[in-house]
Parts: structure tokens; sequence; C-alpha cells
């Protein structure tokens, strides 16, 4: 009687047990990718990176060299982040002089543009010199559990769009870390690589996690890689948080997050993850520098690609404590994010200077897409309409800023528009070598350009180009001073001519047909032929287009769906 009695209490703890579970199984999911994570990858003590040691003395004097090359991406950040433009945090006490810098001893392109709205398609061109839809990788990659959480943490009725989820889909997609850039891609990291070049990754890869797919297979000897996002453990007495309760992304991030990184995984004792000893963006300058001196008697390829301003939002106490005049506490956490990315560009800078290294090092400095509505601070991409997500300006132009001393005269403005595909063909020429001729190169070497190579002025030379983007049937050109967004949800197109209209707010396709029907043949044309996706897209976020994500939405607010 009693063995009965014992089985069914079991019987009866395991039946609520498993009640419980599934009235709470949409919360389980939510958390489910940080234990998985906590399981897989458990995080070691901080250690300190080994970075390889270049030559004792160099074999040539540096004027001789092919020069150093260093692109720094910041994630997320919007256009008016950076007082490069005029904007930007300087009356909050957040100026970005460093950033700054770079333009007023280089160049300021003042049509810069991400190749798309989104990490994993910009960052993918940016490697490639090509738009990344010509070798599948159209979407960013999405853990399959978005899709059975997604609706749950969108849910809000203030919200007129709803967001859509195809689970058939999701179900057939694969491993978040197998999405990603294929290895047949040839990279600038490969390239450079080709002409003798050391080759250093630091920081956000987001081009998939597989060794196949990794930096070590993708041209770079040397990887200190994210692998997850947190700047700080959420408790840490060194990091201020700001959490957004209105945004689903946020919600999903902070359950999950991991503060973690490894280097050259696969190959070294270091292979597993590690936790670095600070605030993440200060840890990747540290290391950014460290590689600097390590490798200052060698050309060398840096490709130091930061997590800051990208949520979730955490500050260093340090840099928030520096702001108390900022009396938002998101906006104050925010700018401290920028201050941070700021300091990493002029800690760079001056390691050059320091090793002598300035005068033939090429530093690029850009964002992968714009800021995004979800964080709630409506000026991050002022002037412009849009956000992150969206084919408008404010999710495509970005800070975009470069330096060569002696090839690029101190304080040009470059008006013709370029692209982070761009990137590849430039500095691929600059260290003296080619581009591919086994597939279709979509980037343009800028170098005739900015140093008066070619006939005219550096600000007009450059022939006139299209310009596209693609988001499964949400696409854009931009052609001519014209441009044309087009989407399926809802069905509309948007046509501006940004020369007389550059903020976006006159839509003139009902007056412009012939013009229209010239951008939309533009359109069709770059996209016939294209080779299905990678992997497929199972979910649609309405985005408004002139509202951050707190805002109440109406009838009359203009949106647009983000497709992925």
């Amino acid at each position: 009687m009693t063995l009965r009695k014992t089985l069914g209490t079991v019987a009866a703890v395991l039946v609520a047990g498993a009640a419980l579970a599934y009235a709470n199984r949409l919360t389980l999911l939510q958390y489910s990718l940080g234990w998985y994570t906590d399981i897989q990858h458990p995080r070691g003590p901080t250690q300190k990176v080994p970075w390889q040691a270049g030559p004792a003395t160099a074999s040539k004097p540096l004027a001789e060299r092919p020069p150093n090359i260093i692109v720094i991406l910041a994630d997320d950040m919007g256009f008016n982040d950076v007082t490069t433009h005029g904007g930007g945090y300087a009356a909050l006490g957040a100026p970005t002089p460093h950033i700054d810098g770079i333009a007023r001893d280089g160049v300021r392109f003042a049509q810069g543009y991400a190749a798309a709205p989104i990490c994993t398609v910009s960052r993918a061109a940016l490697m490639t010199g090509r738009y990344p839809w010509r070798f599948g990788v159209e979407f960013t990659p999405t853990p399959g559990a978005m899709s059975r959480v997604a609706e749950k943490l969108y849910a809000d009725p203030d919200r007129i769009y709803p967001i859509i989820v195809d689970k058939t889909r999701a179900s057939q997609s694969k491993a978040f870390n197998d999405l990603g850039m294929p290895a047949s891609e040839l990279t600038v990291a490969e390239l450079l690589k080709e002409r003798g070049y050391h080759t250093l990754h630091i920081g956000k890869w987001h081009l998939g996690s597989t060794p196949e797919m990794r930096p070590n297979n993708q041209g770079f000897d040397e990887t200190l890689f994210m692998e997850s996002g947190l700047y700080l453990p959420q408790e840490s007495p060194d990091v201020v948080n700001s959490k957004q309760d209105f945004d689903p992304v946020d919600r999903f991030l902070w359950p999950n997050m991991r503060f973690g990184v490894s280097y050259n995984r696969d190959k070294t004792s270091l292979a597993n993850w590690f936790t670095p000893p600070k605030y993440l963006t200060d840890y990747f300058t540290d290391e950014a520098v460290a590689a600097i001196k390590q490798n200052k008697n060698q050309p060398f390829f840096m490709y130091l690609a930061h997590w800051g301003v990208h949520t979730p939002l955490q500050a260093s106490k340090a840099d928030y404590d520096a702001l108390p005049n900022i009396p938002d506490h998101r906006r104050r956490v925010y700018a401290a994010m920028v201050r941070s990315v700021d300091r990493s560009v002029g800690r760079v800078l001056q390691t050059l200077k320091d090793e002598g290294l300035d005068d033939n090092t090429i530093v690029i400095f850009t964002s992968d897409n714009g800021a995004p509505n979800y964080i709630g601070l409506p000026e991050v991409n002022q002037p412009y309409r849009g956000w992150k997500l969206t084919l408008f300006e404010g999710g495509l132009r970005v800070p975009y800023v470069a330096q060569w001393p002696g090839h690029i005269a101190p304080g040009s403005v470059y008006a013709a528009p370029v692209s982070n595909i761009d990137i590849l063909p430039t500095v691929v020429a600059a260290a003296g070598g080619k581009v591919p001729t086994d597939r279709v190169m979509d980037g343009v070497n800028l170098l005739p350009f900015l140093q008066g190579q070619k006939s005219g002025h550096a600000a007009t030379a450059q022939a006139a180009r299209p310009l596209f983007w693609r988001d499964g049937p949400y696409r854009a050109v931009q052609s001519g001073g014209w441009k044309l967004i087009h989407a399926e949800r809802p069905a509309k197109d948007w046509l501006f001519n940004l020369q007389a209209d550059p903020t976006e707010k006159n839509n003139l396709a009902s007056q412009q047909a012939d013009k229209l029907a010239e951008l939309s043949a533009l359109l069709a044309a770059h996209h016939a032929n294209m080779p299905a996706p990678l992997w497929p897209s199972f979910l649609e976020m309405p985005v408004m287009i002139d509202k951050t994500l707190d805002k109440k939405q109406t009838r009359d607010d203009e949106y647009t769906y983000w497709v992925n």
C-alpha cells in the first residue's frame, strides 16, 4: 500500500510538473538558447591571447612596404551617432573626436551606404565586395526557437500590424551555427593574405560558426571571436544596463546572451570560450593594440568588428558616470556606448602613431547598418527616415570615413554614393593585388578617384552606377540621384528624388511614371536569375518608418515589413 501511494504521489508530481512546463513552454523556449549555451560552452577564466609575433625587425623601410589596413566596423551605429556630420551627442558631453579625426585627416564619404540594413548580409558584402544574394546570403541567421516565441514577445495591444511567422519554414531551417557565408567565397582577408599580409579578426563575425565558415577558414590567420553578446555580465559592478521591456529583440537577448570569447577556436588550447577581463569594447581595443604591436614589422590587415553599439544596451560604469548631464537613463547608456567606440578608434590611431605606422596605414571606419527603432531613441539616424531593417536612408546611410596619409588629401569630401562592397576592391588595389575574375564583383576601387588619378574632381569623377538592396521581396535601387523602394507587404512603391529630397519625405511614385518604370526595370534586371537563398525566411516583422517601437501606432503611420 505504501509503495502504491508513493508511486501515485510521484506520478502526480510528474503530471503536475509536465502541466506546469507546458503552461510555461514559451517562457522556457525564450530562455532555452542561454541554457543550451551554458551546457555546451562553459566559460573558462580569462586567458592571455597569444598573438603571433611578427618579425623582430622589418625587412623593408615602412615607405617601401604595402600599407597596413585596418577596417573598424561599428554595429548598429546610426548616421547621427557621430559628430562627423554635424550631429551626434556633443551637446550632451559625448562627441566622437577620434572618428571625426579620421575625416579631418582623410575623407568623409557624404553618401556612405551599408550594403544591407541588417548585420549578416552587410558583413558578407564587406568581406567579399559582392552583393551577398549572389551567393545565397539574403537573410540574417535567426534561431529557430525565435519562431515559437516571436509572436508572444511582440504582442502588444497598441501595435496595429502583427508579426508573421511561418513555422513550417522555421522547422526546415538549419541550425543557427550552420547559417552563414559559404567558404567558396573569396574574402578580403584571403586576397590580402596572398599579398603577404598577416590577417587578424577581432570581435563580431556573424557569418557562420561551423569550422568551414569561421574566420580561420576565410583567410584570417588569427581570430579573437565574440561567441555571444554581453558586454559584461549583467550583475557586474562595472556595468550599467538599460532594458527595453517594449522590445521583443531585447527581451530575447537578455536571457540568452553570455559573456565569452574564443581565440583561434579548433586550432589552439584556447579553443574553448573564456571570459574577457573587462567591458567588451575596451577589451577588444586592448587586444587590437597588442596585435598591432606584434605586427609592426610586417604588413597586416585587421578587421576590428565591434559589438558596440548593438543591444543589449550596456555601458561601462566609467563611461556612464562621465555623462551625468544626460538625465534620460537609456540615452545616457547609449551615449556612453558611443563614447567607448570612439575611444577605441582613438586608441588604435594613437598606437599606430606610437609605433611609427600611421603614415603607411589605411584606416576605414563605418557601421554595418543604421540604428534600430527598437531602442526607443528617435534621434539616432537623423535627419533620415527609417531604421535598421528598413531600406529607407536611416537604415542604410552610415558613418563612413577613411584616411591614408599622403594618398588621401586631408579634409576630403567624397560626394558620390559608396557602399561597403567598395572596401574590398579599394584596399586590395592599395595592396597591389587584383580582384577575382571568375565571379561577378560589384564593388568599385575608389583609389583612382580619391587620389585624383582620373580627370575631374574626386567628388564627381566616379562613374555613375546603381546600388541595390534586397531582403526577399523587399528591395531597393538607387541610381542617378533617384531611389525606388519596392515592398510586397504593404504592396507599395516609394520613389524619391534624393537630390531634391534627401530625407525621403515626398513619394513621387504616382507622379513620375516614367522614372518608376525605369528604376523598376533596373530592379528586375538585377535580381533576375539570382540563386535561391541558402536558408529560408520564416519571419516578417512590421517596422514603423517614422516612429520608435515604444510609440503608439496609428493607421496614418507609414510602415514596412522586414523579411527574415
